[in-house]
């Protein structure tokens, strides 16, 4: 039996949540009672089995009440990034056919034009007021569980083929139960050796996948969730010894940034605590890893899959010492690797990397997505590109068809693209990411001018303008060159490895 409301029967004063900066703590008591009264605010709205919500929030303790009240609603909870523009929340509400958005008013601005696109989609606000009073609509509900309890599931999202961002739908768990365990629970408490005595520091936003899952896995445990509002390198060191933190999870921009703070400040805490410190979402530069290695000792433990669900490889210090660069081998489905023809290559052969047996999924309104993901096998792939050494051992080369990922967020060129090149004075454009010595890359927007006169600054800026309120932070350009004209065949096509290879050739000469 693995659930809060277990362990809020068992052990209802120990603390769920510890947020990072207010110290504001959630026990396993107030956390299931929160979690039931959204459960049955759901139902009052005539929310039932299946249907779908969404909630868009920064890293807030209520956010966790949410997702366990809609997880034992039966709900498809889609949690989306609070650092969008409305008209991309819009979208993901829609889209996702949600029938109720839960955020904060801290949104106000934003959420008003969400409410002006979606008109007939009701809102309920923490620190609202009115219909919209969220804390008012749950103290209105009792803290008992609703009659038809039922596991719920996440639909998180990935990119589509036309850049708009595409739903990672799964069936509602086979096992009905709340309590019910599932692969990842299985991975944590194994491999990874997480526990109910577990101290889990998730000092990323928990709208994204990894932070998400892994912090509500912890709570399955009856482990203690300690998390960041916003992460701050010195902040995450002062927290670790503050709370004496066993287990944490990171993407490898965080490294960077502690790696990058005076010896001195690194000195001044305690980590003797920490007994593993998961890392994903991104590459991590060999000597990156070395360094943290050194630092930290033997603890870091690396995966690859994705929000599909569809795969997961594993490495240990000790294993990728041995195999540096390597992400490990699969603990959850067969890796295969691929030809263009969907055949399986020898070892030590580069291809498309392959899952076998893993669990299924599909991308929300998008068969064509779904369709390109999965061989003559039946075979799932993620996109990328790599290969296995004798051992059994893979390592990635490349990554989705030129996907950017910066500070460890997946940013998708062709929507900011798409955008760019109905400005006016844009003939043509092509978004890529360059090496990035904190990011690991940043977001450059190579620009063909309609009038190669007009490139400059002033181009520049006037386009960077142009493109604040309809794109998200995280996704804005923080570079834009110019172009007498780009590389492209006689058909069109766009050579884009070209420029991705001139500019890392060019980051590869300023290091040297």
């Amino acid at each position: 039996m693995y659930h809060p409301s277990v362990h809020a029967r068992t052990n209802p004063d120990k603390p769920a949540v510890i947020m990072g900066s207010s110290g504001e703590v959630v026990s396993y008591g107030e956390l299931d009672a929160a979690s039931n009264r959204f459960a049955q605010l759901l139902r009052a709205r005539g929310l039932q089995i299946g249907d779908t919500i969404a909630l868009c929030f920064d890293n807030h303790p209520v956010f966790f009440a949410l997702c366990w009240g809609a997880q034992r609603a039966g709900v498809v909870y889609v949690a989306i990034s609070c650092r969008l523009t409305a008209p991309e929340i819009a979208y993901i509400a829609r889209d996702s056919g949600s029938r109720l958005l839960v955020t904060n008013q801290a949104f106000a601005a934003v959420l008003d034009q969400v409410a002006q696109i979606e008109p007939a989609l009701p809102q309920l606000r923490l620190d609202g007021d009115g219909d919209h009073d969220l804390i008012a609509a749950l103290a209105a509900m009792p803290a008992a569980p609703v009659a038809d309890e039922r596991a719920g599931v996440d639909m998180l999202y990935s990119s589509g083929t036309t850049g708009k961002p595409k739903g990672v739908r799964v069936p509602l768990p086979e096992d009905p139960a709340i309590d019910a365990g599932n692969g990842l629970l299985d991975i944590a408490r194994g491999a990874f050796g997480f526990g109910a005595h577990s101290v889990y520091l998730s000092p990323a936003p928990l709208y994204h996948a990894a932070p998400l899952r892994w912090s509500l896995t912890v709570h399955r445990l009856g482990g203690t969730v300690v998390c960041m509002e916003k992460f701050d390198p010195e902040h995450a060191l002062q927290l670790i010894e503050r709370y004496r933190v066993t287990d944490s999870q990171w993407v490898p921009t965080h490294f960077v940034r502690m790696l990058k703070l005076d010896p001195a400040v690194r000195s001044r805490y305690d980590m003797s605590s920490l007994r593993c410190a998961v890392h994903a979402a991104a590459p991590c530069p060999v000597p990156v890893k070395h360094a943290m290695i050194d630092w930290w000792g033997p603890i870091l433990r690396e995966y690859y899959a994705g929000t599909e669900g569809n795969g997961f490889t594993y490495i240990s210090s000790e294993e990728w010492l041995q195999h540096p660069g390597s992400v490990g081998r699969a603990l959850l489905g067969i890796v295969r690797i691929c030809d263009e023809h969907g055949d399986e290559v020898p070892r030590g052969t580069e291809g498309q990397v392959f899952f076998e047996g893993a669990s299924t999924f599909q991308y929300h309104n998008d068969p064509d997505k779904t369709r390109d993901a999965t061989n003559k096998h039946g075979w799932t792939s993620l996109g990328d590109i790599g290969w296995q050494d004798q051992d059994g051992y893979l390592f990635l080369t490349d990554r989705k068809s030129f996907m950017i990922i910066s500070g460890g967020v997946n940013i998708y060129p062709q929507e900011i693209e798409s955008l760019l090149v109905t400005h006016p004075k844009v003939a043509d454009v092509a978004v890529i990411g360059a090496p990035d010595p904190d990011m690991g890359e940043r977001v450059v927007a190579v620009v063909q001018p309609a009038d190669f006169a007009s490139a400059g600054p002033a181009l520049a800026d006037e386009l960077t303008q142009w493109l604040t309120p309809q794109l998200s932070r995280v996704k804005m350009p923080r570079q834009i060159d110019f172009r007498a004209e780009l590389p492209r065949e006689p058909t069109g096509k766009l050579f884009k490895r070209l420029l991705r290879d001139e500019y890392k050739a060019a980051a590869t000469s300023v290091q040297g």
